[in-house]
């Protein structure tokens, strides 16, 4: 939880234009490299390095004397009649690790103080001081420098000073004093301030009258600052952070609060023009044995509410109380017991549209609630949970609210025997909940509350080996409802239900390999024939409620599996056998694939009478689902997965009817990656509308019409420091772009800019198109290194919008 600090200032921020005689500081102009330790890189310079050089302290000129003695070296010494001692030619002084090289030091009889005349150099555990007089303590620390020019090698900070002194405690202070960590001869900023005081022990700085210079234009304005100079973190306020869009202005000042080594905190004031004032804040902890964090928002008054969507009435949160909360931790109790607390809330299903999030990247559909505890034993894994969630959706319909599990209890195990036996039980009982209006679920059975108990214990044996597989496997489903409808008129329906199904099962393979030469190269080429044979009986559901279940969708997975649904509420019928070959193509010396191959198809003996109605007497009305549940075949499902180099890699994936002769689902992607860090991703897609049949058509993600998309990005390291990006998503059945972003990316020794221009289609949490709108944003950050960064953050849509790209660190 190391959030590095930027500067801080503990006052408030304004623009040089108002600052007066303070600010007329003036340090001395700055030594040329080579006067400041500084090696350029030549041939060896790492691949990663982004400055020109690095600082490189030189050895000792003499060996370190015994503790609280000085040592020294000359050309010639004299020795005055009242005890004065004065060294000339190439003097050097040691005392401890301080040593000082300069042309003469004059050392009074007291033997207290040394004073040396420049140009002269003091170094010190990494510290080198420059100046052009100097006067130090022979019995402490204590130093001061006239015209100094500082460099702190691990840092990367250097510097100009009228005057440097350390004092006692160790600590520096600086008249008319410079700061940057830029590479010499590079002055692409610096901080310049009045009064400046540098402590390498706590890992701070602090300046009076500090201003901020960007190629000597002064842009920003501090009467007392403090600043790190190390990795450590340190209290005050963060960077601003400004967003401009075409009517408004959003501005945020985060205070960043070190409350210990393992808490802290932010706390976010932010200014957004047309809804007034949104305070935010954030609080972690990390504790040995649990950590976690709460965040949240709150804005006690929306002046206007407005939104980007044309769909939304104006002004429609005028005057509202708008706000978010989440909470979450996690712990152990002992290394086989963990725990997990999460709660979110949001005032609005709109609330993260409007105003996204201050401190992490949320998900925009659903605030997780959980409380849970789970312990993991050797045979035995128990589970203990209250879950929810709130959906994000405005308006949110009585039937899409979600069900909370208060609570859900669950126990798993499995037992095995040598001679290939094995024993498995699982178990869940939950209590099923949501407040909703009866009157306004349109369906009798959605408006059900209520427990389940499902146990599915299961008996196989399975015979592995090289060669082959085989696994018949026996598994009983039983589950048992208690109802209520509250308030609703249910007539004669049965509130007391339960359902038992078995589930049988076997599945077989075989492997042939063989040795194979390809290019001079030596393989192991597989073939791999699969068979597997489901039966599942088709059971009576219709009175079923649906609290967590829908139709998985048909895949390779779904070959080999028995089970049609996810969740317990439906189980569905299958009487099926699947037939698949796969070939896969192995490296010898490693046993790492090349390539694989798969092509397989299911066969259905009976119809699937069993859908989300649960009817086993009647077929599905709608054609789409009425045709999947008759056909005596599935799609031919055809895969590749292709290594085709160290850089180049493509996936395909085809599901085609051979009854109707037309592809269902397809999708070929290439990607491209680089050690240096160049990415590049092609992608089509293509799905027949209501494939996926978990989908109705009233939901957000459903699409009335056959999906066609093409999907275009990279990132490409066009230099040293210069990174490009780039991303088209586009709807070839609508003839639209879904997504358009261009970004640039420089990063150099001492700053980095990410411009990124972004412009999208917004759903509406709709699957219509006519409800669809176009949103778009410019989002500017830049980053002077070891002082902060101005402007909202570029990077998630860098790593989000680019499978590959890997973000510099800045």
């Amino acid at each position: 939880m190391g959030k590095r600090l930027s500067w801080t200032a503990l006052a408030g921020l304004a623009t040089a234009a108002f600052a007066g005689g303070p600010l007329q500081a003036a340090p001395p102009e700055s030594l040329p490299a080579e006067q400041l330790d500084f090696q350029a890189w030549g041939d060896e310079r790492p691949a990663d390095a982004r400055c020109r050089g690095r600082y490189v302290m030189p050895g000792y000129r003499l060996p370190p004397p015994e503790p609280g003695k000085v040592a020294s070296e000359s050309t010639s010494a004299h020795y005055g009649e009242d005890g004065e001692t004065l060294l000339r030619g190439e003097v050097v002084l040691r005392r401890d690790t301080a040593q000082l090289e300069t042309p003469e030091v004059r050392v009074p009889p007291s033997r207290e103080r040394a004073y040396a005349e420049g140009p002269m150099a003091l170094r010190d555990q990494g510290l080198l001081v420059r100046g052009s007089a100097a006067e130090l303590s022979l019995v402490n620390d204590a130093a001061s420098i006239d015209e100094a020019h500082y460099v702190v090698h691990d840092q990367r900070l250097r510097g100009d000073a009228e005057r440097l002194a350390r004092l006692e405690d160790g600590r520096y202070r600086l008249s008319s004093a410079s700061f940057t960590t830029c590479d010499p001869g590079d002055n692409l900023w610096r901080l310049v301030g009045g009064d400046v005081v540098l402590d390498r022990e706590s890992g701070f700085g602090t300046a009076r009258h500090a201003r901020l210079e960007v190629k000597d234009v002064p842009v920003f304005y501090w009467p007392w600052v403090r600043f790190p100079i190390d990795d450590r973190r340190h209290t005050g306020f963060l960077w601003p952070t400004v967003g401009f869009s075409s009517d408004s202005l959003d501005y945020a000042q985060p205070f960043y609060w070190n409350i210990a080594p393992d808490q802290d905190a932010t706390i976010t004031p932010r200014w957004i023009s047309d809804s007034g004032l949104l305070l935010g804040g954030q609080y972690r902890y990390l504790f040995p044995s649990a950590a976690g964090q709460v965040e949240g928002a709150w804005l006690g008054s929306d002046d206007a509410g407005s939104s980007d969507n044309p769909n939304d009435p104006p002004r429609r949160f005028e005057g509202e109380e708008r706000w978010y909360l989440d909470y979450r931790h996690a712990g152990t109790l002992d290394p086989r017991t963990r725990y997990r607390l999460r709660y979110g809330a949001a005032s609005d299903g709109r609330y993260f549209d409007d105003f996204g999030s201050d401190f992490a990247e949320q998900n925009t559909s659903a605030m997780p609630r959980l409380a849970q505890i789970d312990y993991r034993g050797d045979t035995w894994r128990l589970d203990a949970r209250a879950q929810g969630f709130q959906k994000l959706d405005d308006p949110l319909l009585e039937q899409d609210k979600p069900f909370y599990r208060l609570p859900s209890l669950s126990a798993s195990a499995r037992w095995r025997q040598e001679s290939g036996f094995y024993q498995q039980w699982r178990s869940n009982y939950s209590y099923f909940w949501r407040d909703v209006e009866e009157s306004e679920i349109p369906q009798v059975r959605e408006a059900a509350i209520g427990s389940r108990l499902h146990l599915s214990p299961a008996l196989g044996w399975r015979f592995d080996t090289s060669w082959g597989h085989l696994e018949p496997r026996l598994e009983w489903l039983g589950t048992a409802y208690e109802l209520d409808y509250g308030n609703r008129d249910v007539g004669d329906r049965d509130t007391s239900l339960t359902r038992s199904v078995p589930v049988t099962s076997v599945d077989a393979g075989l492997v042939f390999e063989r040795e194979l030469d390809l290019g001079g190269r030596g393989y192991r080429q597989t073939l791999e024939p699969r068979a597997n044979y489901a039966y599942v009986p088709a059971r009576d559901q219709s009175d079923f409620p649906d609290f967590d279940t829908s139709e998985r969708a048909f895949s390779w997975g779904q070959l080999w599996s028995p089970h049609r649904f996810s969740g317990s509420d439906r189980v569905g019928d299958l009487n099926r056998l699947s037939l698949g070959v796969a070939s896969r193509l192995l490296e010898d010396d490693s046993g790492r694939q090349r390539l694989s191959l798969g092509l397989g198809q299911a066969l259905y003996f009976e119809d699937r009478t069993i859908d989300m109605a649960g009817n086993p007497d009647e077929l599905p009305a709608n054609g789409a689902d009425r045709y999947r549940a008759t056909r005596d075949r599935s799609p031919l499902v055809a895969n590749a997965d292709w290594q085709v180099t160290e850089r180049w890699r493509t996936r395909w994936q085809w599901l085609y009817d051979d009854d109707r002769e037309r592809t269902e689902r397809t999708g070929v992607d290439l990607q491209y990656r680089s050690p240096q860090g160049h990415a590049l991703n092609l992608g089509y897609h293509w799905e027949l509308e209501g494939f996926d049949p978990s989908l109705d058509r009233g939901d957000d993600d459903f699409r009335d019409y056959d999906r066609e998309e093409y999907d275009v990005s990279f990132a490409w390291q066009a230099g040293r420091s210069l990174d490009l990006i780039g991303r088209l998503l586009y709807d070839n059945t609508n003839d639209r772009s879904l997504e358009q972003l261009a970004g640039v990316q420089w990063n150099d020794c001492c700053y980095g800019v990410q411009l990124v221009w972004r412009e999208w289609i917004d759903d509406n949490d709709t699957g219509a198109v006519t409800d669809d709108f176009t949103d778009r944003g410019i989002f500017l950050r830049f980053v002077f290194k070891g002082l902060g960064g101005v402007g909202r953050e570029a990077d998630s849509y860098f790593e989000e919008a680019i499978p590959g790209y890997r973000s510099t660190a800045f």
